[in-house]
This record gives structure tokens, C-alpha cells and sequence, in this order.
């Protein structure tokens, strides 16, 4: 394993660690990132460690001493009274692999960093940075806002966190509610990674992996909760599109053009396996049907051999579950491929007065596709130029400018 990827599987461990022992949240993970900071710059000289997650919490566990100690000597030159952090909060155990038999703690690391009183931006950037171990220029980078925008949000989460008194506790039944957050958190970074919402490149491979990394870890932690293992199997399988979802320039390839032979099998058969599971045995949530309904498109060898009557039926099941009008978009379509786009076309009338999606590019985008279908090539045309002209997608931008031109050919 490379330095990178083991500093960054470490880093919740690490923090989790720290929390647990000075019960700091805001300052252990100053303190943690300056630990990996270190290793970055010495073990590529010096080698690794023995014990590398040793290695950095010892790192970790003097710089956060040091921080303690000057926080309270702050807080003693303001208040010029009483010292605010414990004496022996403020000496390193004497052996700091002992911070680490506490377990795997991510999920309580997950857990807090998806407090309620967070923003979902928030969440996310605090998921990333604590659970994700990426820097904060990597997680500004993503998001394509300044380093100094990100560094902020952190900062203002962990001040909120503090400020509410959450503690680095696991519940003995942790809050179904703050679960459901969990997922959503790693259900948007999932997405924003496999379609970025702005930028030059089609899809983020870094933020989809990691989505999938901490996804994994949770089911592994929560193998009994079925809305754990169909998000797992979501990505999974959705993720095994990757390597034809653009061309050779980059281009945008969309699902029923892309070279199926280029689908990851395995990623298929362990999302298959894993929602199959699922289904036989927990409550059916949104994220098993979402997974089953990816599921159909992989076994579908051929885009004409999808089973869009049984997807049909699964989209009116999500409507039930978690309606929204990404939902009901995407059960447009699904009712236009199996009973044509008219159909589809009188179902999306209703999101044109949505306020939520009526200026979303996606919309028209799919308008375009379904009146395309129906043979109304003019209003296709005007649908695909505005969609193109409402998304941030560099690589989608290209993709619906040059469906409308080959309109515009298709009518010479």
C-alpha cells in the first residue's frame, strides 16, 4: 500500500483515537492533520515505521498536548483564573498504541461529524476531512471553491460541533435518524464524484472511491442494516459504468451508447450479491430499490434488453419511499422508455413549476431527450441549447451542445 493511501486510511483511526482520549474534537483534528503532514514529508525520507498508525497517533497525541497547553495558557491569560483543560489531559500516555485498542470507531467518528446541528455542506466537507483524511485544498479543490472557503466551513463545523457539547460517544442504539444522515452524506459525495456538478472533468475517481471506502466500512459495521448494504451495492454498481462514460476525448458517453464489454464484472457481481441479500432479508428502503434498479441496467446485456416495465415499477416504489423531483424525473423516463415519450412528456409537466428543479439543467435535458424521441426536433433542440446553457459541467456542456447540432444537421 502506498504512504498516501495508508496515511489516509489511518487518519480516522487516528482521530478517533485522539477524541476518545482528550475529548476535543476541534483541536484533535488540528492536531491530526499536523501529524500527517509530518509523515508525508518524513517517511518518504526516513521509511516507515514499524507500526505506522502508532507512529502518528504518538505524533499527533505531543501536538495535541502542545495545543491543549496553550489553549488553557489563552484562556488562564484571559480569564486570569481557573485552567480550563485538566492537568492530566495534558501529558502523552506513555504508550500510545493503547489509544488504539479502543476499536474501529468510525462510525462514531461518522456519526459526529453528521451532527444535526451541521449543514449537509458541512457534513459533507467534515466527512471528507476527518473520515476521508483528504487535506482541506483537496476537499476545496472538489468543490471548486477557494481553499479559504473550505478552511472556513471546517473550521465554523468543528466550532459548531464544540459549541453543542457532542460527545465521542456510540449510543448503545445509535439514532436511526443521524444513520440516515450518514448515508446521505456518502450518497452525495458518491454523486458529486461520479457527475461533478461544475468543472472541466466529467467524474472525480477520488471522491467516488473514498465514498465507496467509507460506505464499505459502515456496512462492515452495520452488516445487518440493509439501507447500509443497498447504498454499497448503489455505488457499486453504478460505479462499475465508469470506464465507458466518456470517450476517448472525454466526451460524455451516455448509458444506453456506452460499451457494456467495458462494465466492471466484478464490481457487478458483489453489488448484485449484496442487494440481493438485502432485499431477502431487511425493510426495503431507498437505496435497495435505487440498487435494484441499478442492478437491472447491468444485467441488461444490451440497452434494448433493459427491463424498463420492472424499473418502471421500482421508481414508483421510490416515489412512495422518498419522493422528490430528481425522483420523478428519473420516473419520466423510465415510463417513456416502456410506454413512449409522450407518456414521459405529460409526467414532467408538472416539474416545469417546480421551483426546486424548473432552472436545473437536468430537467431540460431530459426534456430535450424525450421530445427528440417524439420527434420534435425544433423543441428538442431549444431544450438541449438551454440545458447546456444552465449546467456548470464543462463535459456536459459539450455533450448537450452536440446533440442539439446534430439536430440541427438532421434538419438540413
Amino acid at each position: 500500500m502506498h504512504a498516501e493511501d495508508l496515511l489516509r486510511r489511518a487518519a480516522p483511526q487516528v482521530l478517533a483515537a485522539l477524541v476518545r482520549r482528550y475529548g476535543n474534537f476541534e483541536t484533535a483534528e488540528d492536531a491530526v492533520q499536523e501529524a500527517l503532514l509530518a509523515a508525508a514529508t518524513q517517511w518518504p525520507e526516513q521509511g516507515l515505521p514499524d507500526d505506522p498508525p502508532a507512529w502518528l497517533v504518538t505524533v499527533a497525541s505531543r501536538r495535541m498536548t502542545d495545543l491543549l497547553r496553550k489553549e488553557a495558557a489563552d484562556r488562564r491569560r484571559d480569564e486570569r483564573s481557573v485552567t480550563l483543560v485538566p492537568d492530566d489531559a495534558l501529558v502523552a500516555p506513555a504508550a500510545e498504541t493503547e489509544m488504539l485498542d479502543g476499536g474501529d470507531d468510525t462510525l462514531t467518528l461518522l456519526l459526529l461529524c453528521c451532527h444535526p446541528c451541521l449543514t449537509a455542506p458541512s457534513q459533507v466537507a467534515l466527512t471528507l476531512r476527518a473520515v476521508g483524511g483528504l487535506t482541506t485544498a483537496e476537499i476545496a479543490h472538489a468543490f471548486l471553491v477557494p481553499e479559504a472557503t473550505m478552511a472556513q466551513r471546517i473550521s465554523r463545523a468543528k466550532q459548531r460541533i464544540r459549541a453543542g457539547g457532542a460527545r465521542f460517544t456510540m449510543p448503545a442504539t445509535p439514532d436511526p435518524e443521524r444513520l440516515r444522515s450518514v448515508l446521505h452524506v456518502l450518497y452525495l459525495i458518491f454523486n458529486e464524484g461520479y457527475t461533478s456538478s461544475s468543472g472541466p472533468h466529467l467524474q472525480r475517481t477520488d471522491l467516488t472511491q473514498e465514498a465507496i471506502r467509507i460506505t464499505r466500512t459502515v456496512h462492515h459495521l452495520l452488516p445487518h442494516d440493509g439501507e447500509a448494504a443497498g447504498l454499497l451495492a448503489l455505488m457499486l454498481l453504478i460505479d462499475a459504468r465508469r470506464g465507458a462514460r466518456t470517450g476517448p476525448d472525454g466526451g460524455l458517453v451516455p448509458l444506453a451508447e456506452q460499451d457494456r464489454s467495458r462494465w466492471d464484472q466484478r464490481s457487478i457481481k458483489e453489488g448484485v450479491d449484496l442487494i440481493t441479500d438485502a432485499l431477502a432479508r431487511s425493510p426495503i428502503g431507498p437505496y435497495q430499490v435505487q440498487a435494484s434498479i441499478a442492478a437491472l441496467h447491468a444485467e441488461a446485456e444490451r440497452a434494448q434488453d433493459t427491463d424498463w416495465p420492472q424499473i418502471l415499477h421500482l421508481y414508483r416504489m421510490l416515489q412512495d419511499l422518498a419522493p422528490g423531483p430528481m425522483v420523478t424525473l428519473n420516473h419520466a423516463v423510465a415510463l417513456a422508455m416502456a410506454h413512449g415519450p409522450r407518456a414521459g412528456l405529460m409526467f414532467l409537466e408538472p416539474l416545469e413549476h417546480d421551483a426546486r428543479l424548473s432552472r436545473h439543467h437536468r430537467l431540460h435535458a431530459v426534456r430535450a431527450h424525450l421530445l427528440e424521441m417524439a420527434g420534435q426536433t425544433d423543441d428538442a433542440r431549444a431544450c438541449y441549447t438551454l440545458a447546456a446553457r444552465l449546467t456548470t459541467s464543462v463535459p456536459e456542456q459539450a455533450y448537450l451542445r452536440g446533440r442539439a447540432s446534430r439536430l440541427d444537421m438532421n434538419t438540413l
